[in-house]
């Protein structure tokens, strides 16, 4: 079986840099990690923007990340396929 990870995320476009920020944990008590691209949130070119990111940030392929939920929203659910 593969190893997967379930990744919530607050994605705040148009920043001054490309960064993964702090965790922050929400009124369920989940924790969502916050992200910063300087992309803007058309035709998704924030979300891939997040993705290349959040793959050099846990030494995986772009492409074994995938958005779960919230695809035009800033809170989303990400997948990351860690084999």
């Amino acid at each position: 079986m593969k190893p997967q990870k379930t990744v919530s995320v607050r994605l705040t476009p148009k920043s001054s840099s490309n960064r993964i920020g702090n965790t922050r944990f929400l009124p369920s008590g989940e924790e969502q990690l916050i992200i910063y691209v300087t992309t803007v949130p058309e035709d998704g070119k924030a979300n891939k923007a997040m993705i290349q990111l959040l793959a050099k940030h846990f030494n995986v392929a772009s492409s074994r990340i995938t958005i779960l939920k919230g695809h035009n929203s800033r809170s989303k659910i990400i997948n990351i396929d860690r084999d």
